[in-house]
């Protein structure tokens, strides 16, 4: 999970922000990629819809069940200190308070999944990308298949790599992308990554994926920070609108 994340005109070869866009890509940019891997939360799904707000109320209370005290307002400061610092909630309380991974993520994950849209949009286009399609999750799969399945895109997929088969190395650590890889037989110079967090894109852009970040529609949820590094250099494109960007990629049903 993320734990939670004026436009520049398009490029035929963007190397930095300057030259990302969210206007329709060139198709030549991706004619040579055959993986798509896409983050689940706040990517796959909408940041406006706030599924996750769910899951960062049910972090803040663990927390403050860690920390055994009523005072939610330390318990969610700690959290967010703990997700900056550590890539997730749960790989700072791992490294410091030893909880147990399982019993975390089983307790935040027990949420309504009615607030995610179905989107039989994103499932045509999906569909009509050529290549596997993966997901690279900070989360688990039970979360992600709930959340696929509420999207109606599940058996669009070729997998879920998650925070467990990570071993608990949290994106944005190398580690994790380098096991998925070897796990799925990636060869990222032929791969492109959609994520909400910029940060969790310069790994892939250093190891030569193609990189797209997906920025909030609704730019006032999430902290702040999370928002940052849109101008890194390791970001390829940027949308607001994934469908949009994706269905530009692809041949209509018509053609």
């Amino acid at each position: 999970m993320s734990d939670t994340s004026s436009d520049s005109a398009n490029s035929t070869a963007p190397s930095s922000a300057a030259k990302a866009s969210t206007d329709a890509p060139h198709t030549d940019d991706f004619a040579h990629i055959n993986t798509w891997i896409f983050d689940l939360d706040n990517t796959l799904y909408p940041r406006s819809c706030d599924l996750f707000a769910q899951i960062d109320v049910k972090m803040t209370q663990f927390v403050a069940g860690v920390l055994k005290t009523d005072d939610l307002v330390a318990a969610r400061h700690l959290q967010k200190q703990l997700f900056r610092d550590y890539g997730t909630t749960l790989n700072g309380l791992t490294k410091h308070y030893g909880i147990e991974p399982v019993a975390f993520l089983d307790y935040v994950h027990d949420i309504d999944y009615s607030p995610v849209p179905t989107d039989t949009g994103l499932d045509m286009i999906l569909s009509r990308l050529d290549g596997r399609k993966l997901v690279h999750t900070n989360g688990d799969v039970p979360h992600a298949m709930r959340t696929m399945e509420r999207l109606g895109i599940a058996d669009l997929f070729s997998g879920v790599f998650d925070i467990v088969a990570a071993d608990y190395e949290p994106k944005p650590s190398a580690f994790g992308y380098e096991k998925f890889w070897s796990d799925y037989d990636i060869n990222p110079a032929n791969a492109a990554m959609f994520e909400d967090m910029a940060r969790n894109l310069e790994v892939p852009k250093a190891n030569g994926m193609t990189t797209v970040l997906v920025k909030a529609d609704a730019p006032h949820l999430g902290e702040s920070w999370e928002h940052h590094g849109h101008e890194e250099p390791y970001i390829d494109h940027a949308t607001t609108d994934l469908p949009g960007f994706l269905a530009s990629l692809t041949p209509s049903q018509d053609s």
